[in-house]
């Protein structure tokens, strides 16, 4: 009976089986321990203080107190060794980073400079609706309308449609008045006068018909519109009432930009005017809300008469091209109504 064939000897393909060749697998665990050693201190010497920086980036808890009782020692160290810099440069060509040095970064300790001059963002520069939030309605009591020529006949319209649901407006209009034009009231002190007397829970504001004059810069020099200098003291007037009308919080401000007038000269006021207001609100996102007339009445800043409302063509501006009639003011008053509607019940 004859064997079967022998199988040539099976040799190990292991990746292993290549040290063994030269003998690099003799090493005792003593020598690891060394190594090991050896390591570490090399990691501590040249990277000290990376181990720290990985440490203050580490959510407070045990893993940080633990890294950093190591990383700020070695930190220590390192920086009074020439080591890391040198090891810096020797690695900057495989490096992803370059060094941005220690200012300016996104960290929890901010420096005093960046903290003092860039404003923080506060939740109340967001309009919640923006985040997919849905803040509870409140009922509305109070309501107050004011402006200059342009609240009027708004004020009117919204007296007439909330007035049946126990709403108390206040209709308030200061002709002839301007926020650049203090002559004939100031009002800094009118809004300041109008939440101590009334303490509306809501307010509605158009005004910039009469605006455009020169106001005082912060040096004292009397700037002429419609620059950015004079849009940014015109921001700061508007910034400063609303903050007013708005009472910490407590009430809700529905601000009208200006619809674009027929003259020209009076075109470069509004945009002005528009663009300061949209400015001066900004860190009360929360509470001030911006309602733009522009796309409504004078799409992409073009004048004109009448407008569709309806399905029928309509005039809703008067005939000086400034102010709305009564079928704009009442097309508006809609508009307002839907706004204040998402903030109150009446």
């Amino acid at each position: 009976m004859s064997s079967a064939p022998r199988r040539p000897p099976h040799e190990d393909d292991g990746l292993m089986g290549r040290f063994d060749r030269y003998g690099l697998r003799r090493f005792r665990a003593r020598q690891g321990i060394y190594a090991v050693l050896i390591a570490s201190l090399l990691l501590v010497l040249t990277q000290g203080t990376s181990i720290r920086k990985a440490g203050d980036e580490l959510k407070p808890g045990v893993g940080r107190t633990f890294i950093l009782a190591v990383g700020d020692p070695a930190g220590w160290i390192a920086e009074r060794l020439p080591l890391a810099r040198a090891t810096s440069r020797a690695t900057a060509l495989v490096s992803p980073n370059q060094s941005l040095g220690n200012e300016g970064g996104f960290s929890s300790r901010p420096t005093t400079a960046s903290a003092t001059q860039i404003p923080a963002v506060t939740p109340e520069a967001f309009d919640p609706s923006t985040l997919g939030v849905k803040p509870p309605r409140r009922p509305l009591h109070t309501l107050l309308v004011t402006g200059d020529s342009m609240s009027t006949p708004l004020d009117s319209d919204l007296a007439q449609r909330l007035d049946p649901a126990g709403v108390h407006v206040i209709q308030e209009p200061h002709l002839g008045s301007g926020i650049s034009n203090p002559f004939i009231v100031d009002w800094g002190k009118l809004a300041a006068f109008q939440v101590r007397h009334d303490h509306p829970e809501a307010v509605v504001i158009f005004i910039g018909a009469n605006d455009g004059y020169p106001m005082a810069a912060p040096d004292g020099r009397q700037v002429e519109c419609c620059d950015a200098q004079w849009a940014s003291i015109y921001a700061n007037r508007v910034r400063q009432m609303a903050n007013t009308y708005r009472q910490d919080g407590a009430a809700r401000v529905y601000w009208i930009t200006l619809p674009t007038p027929r003259e020209a000269e009076r075109q470069a006021i509004a945009r002005a005017v528009n663009a300061a207001i949209e400015v001066g609100v900004q860190p009360w996102a929360e509470q001030i809300r911006v309602i733009n007339t522009v796309p409504v009445f004078t799409p992409g800043g073009v004048y004109r008469d009448a407008m569709d409302v309806n399905g029928t063509q309509t005039i809703v501006r008067e005939a000086d091209g400034i102010h709305l009639n009564e079928a704009g003011s009442s097309l508006l008053a809609g508009i307002v109504l839907a706004r204040i509607g998402q903030d109150f019940t009446y």
